[in-house]
């Protein structure tokens, strides 16, 4: 009985065998389900491991590359007022030295005193001066009476020609007539040759007299002459007489005196001291100033050089005038920029009918400039002055560095103008520090007004 209840070994194995396929199938499902539920993970995980460790070195990059303000440079205006520095200086301005030589007798202008043209305005006492006129006025009556000397004297040779003529005339026909009485034997030969004789004496006679009169004509062209020359010298000397009365030449304000009473004066203006108290000569006697017409020399820059025209106005004003606005026009330049400042002298003209105004004030003048091609204006924490020069941080594409030399204008005081050096496209580092050095990588950011 119990050997039909007992399995065969047979039958064991095969059961075995069963029960390790069992077995295995159940791990090889376990290791499927591993497989697939980690490649779920990774299908889901990884992207975002990825897009970490990417944000991470993007993080971390910008953590190391500095940050910086840009701004784009904007372009001025094409019309604007600029001010500007000038001197005034009078219209007509001159200093008057002395004619003659001698002692000031009296002096009827002083400093500060309108005067017209032609008014007097000095005296001098020159005696040596009249005594050389009425010199020269006594060789003039007396060449005169030498050419009335001379015409008289020729008056007289022409007389004397016409009567060697007449003698001629007879003393020829006497001898005509003897010849033919001599041919007739009526008279001697003799006879016939004294008046031949007779007739040549006449006949020299009268080229004498024509020879006279030859001589008295030059006599009286050389007594002219002389007569002319003593006359320049009379007048001449009048002349130098007259100045002996100081006048003005042309209305003015008289700005300085430099004579008193007494003072011995040099004719010329290469005298000595300019002393007013002491008995020197002096260099120079008054100095005039019209001041109806002043001008106004202001240095314009180069760069606005361009812009001025002849017969353009300007307002100008002075800080002790402050009510008031004078209109000056522009009358001419030097038409040459000065090599040291690089300006253009411009001279204006004002009229100054009142006298408000006066020479050697300082004047503000304001122009009104239209500027065909306007420069570029930044503010001034831009700039980057250096040995290099005045420069600006530029951002490039690559997001690097780069200073460029630029041209500095006109300063507003916040802003300024860039005459030069930039394109208008450029991103300018707004405040550049020691730290962004030629060739950085910075991360530009557009600055927010």
């Amino acid at each position: 009985m119990d050997s039909q209840h007992r399995p065969s070994p047979d039958s064991e194995q095969q059961t075995t065998s069963r029960k390790h396929r069992r077995g295995i199938g159940g791990i090889g499902w376990a290791v499927i389900g591993v497989v697939f539920f980690a490649s779920l993970l990774a299908i889901g995980i990884l992207p975002r491991l990825s897009q970490k460790s990417e944000l991470q070195a993007a993080v971390k990059e910008a953590s190391t590359v500095p940050s910086v303000n840009v701004i784009t440079p904007r372009r001025a205006t094409g019309a604007t007022k600029v001010e500007l520095p000038g001197n005034v200086v009078a219209l007509n301005q001159t200093t008057i030295y002395a004619r003659s030589t001698g002692y000031l007798r009296r002096w009827y202008a002083d400093i500060g005193d309108r005067v017209r043209a032609g008014q007097l305005l000095a005296e001098i006492d020159s005696p040596d001066t009249d005594q050389q006129v009425l010199q020269a006025k006594a060789e003039v009556v007396q060449a005169q009476a030498n050419v009335s000397q001379t015409r008289a004297n020729l008056a007289k040779s022409v007389s004397d020609l016409k009567q060697a003529r007449a003698n001629l005339l007879i003393a020829r026909q006497s001898w005509e007539r003897w010849q033919v009485l001599v041919k007739q034997g009526a008279v001697p030969q003799q006879d016939a040759d004294t008046k031949y004789a007779t007739y040549q004496a006449n006949l020299a006679s009268v080229e004498a007299a024509q020879n006279t009169i030859n001589s008295d004509s030059a006599n009286i062209k050389a007594a002219q002459a002389n007569a002319y020359a003593s006359q320049a010298n009379f007048q001449r000397n009048t002349v130098l007489q007259s100045y002996k009365k100081v006048t003005a030449p042309f209305a003015g304000v008289i700005t300085a005196r430099n004579v008193n009473t007494g003072v011995l004066i040099s004719a010329g203006n290469g005298n000595t001291s300019n002393t007013s108290n002491t008995n020197t000569s002096n260099s120079s006697l008054y100095t005039i100033a019209a001041y109806d017409n002043l001008k106004v020399n202001v240095s314009v820059p180069q760069s606005l050089s361009q812009s001025l025209q002849t017969g353009q106005t300007a307002q100008i004003t002075v800080r002790e005038l402050p009510q008031r606005v004078f209109t000056g026009k522009v009358v001419r330049t030097s038409n040459a920029i000065d090599p040291t400042t690089r300006t253009l002298l411009t001279q204006l003209e004002v009229h100054n009918s009142d006298a408000t105004l006066r020479p050697g004030m300082y004047a503000n003048v304001r122009f009104a400039i239209n500027r065909n091609n306007p420069p570029f204006v930044v503010p001034d924490s831009v700039l980057v002055v250096n040995g290099g020069g005045t420069q600006v941080a530029t951002v490039t594409k690559d997001h690097t560095v780069h200073y460029q030399k630029v041209a500095v204008g006109r300063d507003y005081g916040t802003e300024v103008e860039i005459t030069s050096g930039l394109t208008g496209n450029e991103s300018l580092i707004a405040t550049p520090t020691v730290d962004e050095t030629e060739g950085l990588r910075v991360q530009p950011v557009a600055e927010t007004k």
